[in-house]
């Protein structure tokens, strides 16, 4: 058990993962989708990831989300959503699946059956 805590005092946020050099993953389920993940990026600190989970979730299920920061979005109101750090706001819902510690040879098999699948479209 204690191997799992590596980041001792690191603060814990729904959704927020920390990557194995140092940044946070942020992403959220779609229940709309059947619970499947949604990426919400990679992010230098976990306050960031989280704020960006909670812009997700609060884009996707409104009053009803549960969120890390819910005091910020309430002083907003409930239409308003903070821009990033970066100032960028993403609009897209599009899902990302993301492969880890995968074999080439798997890669380069997706790959080659994406590839395959468009060409028999076009056919």
């Amino acid at each position: 058990m204690e191997n799992r805590n590596n980041n001792e005092g690191a603060a814990k946020y729904r959704g927020v993962r920390p990557r194995p050099w140092g940044k946070y993953a942020a992403e959220i389920r779609d229940t709309d989708r059947g619970g499947a993940r949604v990426w919400l990026g990679t992010f230098e600190t976990a306050e960031e990831a989280a704020r960006a989970y909670d812009r997700a979730a609060l884009a996707m299920r409104g009053q009803y989300a549960v969120m890390n920061f819910p005091n910020e979005h309430n002083l907003l109101g409930s239409n308003a959503c903070p821009s990033s750090s970066s100032g960028r706001r993403s609009t897209s819902q599009r899902e990302v699946i993301e492969f880890e510690y995968v074999d080439d040879r798997i890669l380069e098999q997706l790959l080659e059956d994406e590839v395959n699948r468009r060409s028999k479209k076009k056919g």
